[in-house]
């Protein structure tokens, strides 16, 4: 029986590695990504020669896509880190900081944080065409920030609590 324990333990520790896989997924996901960026980023040169309101949407397209990357590139380094195996980056200048500190419950903050600025950022570029949806859309998306709003908040506060009784400092 002991024989049986030790090689289903083994086996199941092994399994970590089939999230490997994902990860890569992952990194091509950035890549689309980088395409679908130097697409609108030629949009952006083209609307330079149009209104205001058609350069400030393409930036903000620009920059919703950056935080998509970077979001991206948190959940392939932490999640990697914390299921898989600990990357071996030796002292590299690059590392960064967070890198090996970004527990489970951190990803869980930042992607909530991400997902938050994220739809920010989709409102904004509502509100920029206001006069090009109805009201009933527009309240639909509004609705839908609060919502993302409140659930950081109940997320943000589960965590506080959470880290307050592991530490003993909660009731």
């Amino acid at each position: 029986m002991r024989d049986f324990e030790y090689w289903l333990e083994r086996i199941l520790f092994a399994s970590r590695w089939l999230l490997a896989p994902f990860y890569l997924g992952l990194v091509g996901a950035v890549m689309v990504l980088l395409w679908h960026f130097g697409v609108e980023f030629m949009h952006l040169v083209h609307a330079a020669a149009d209104t205001e309101d058609s350069v400030v949407v393409a930036i903000l397209s620009l920059v919703d896509m950056v935080l998509v990357a970077n979001l991206l590139i948190i959940i392939i380094f932490a999640g990697y880190e914390n299921f898989v195996s600990k990357m071996d980056t030796g002292d590299h200048e690059d590392r960064p900081e967070w890198m090996g500190h970004v527990d489970f419950a951190d990803l869980k903050m930042k992607l909530i944080g991400s997902i938050i600025a994220i739809s920010g950022i989709e409102l904004l570029k509502v509100f920029m065409h206001v006069g090009a949806m109805s009201n009933q859309e527009i309240a639909w998306k509004v609705g839908i920030q609060v919502i993302f709003l409140l659930s950081g908040l109940v997320f943000a506060v589960m965590d506080k609590l959470s880290a307050n009784n592991k530490h003993g400092e909660g009731s």
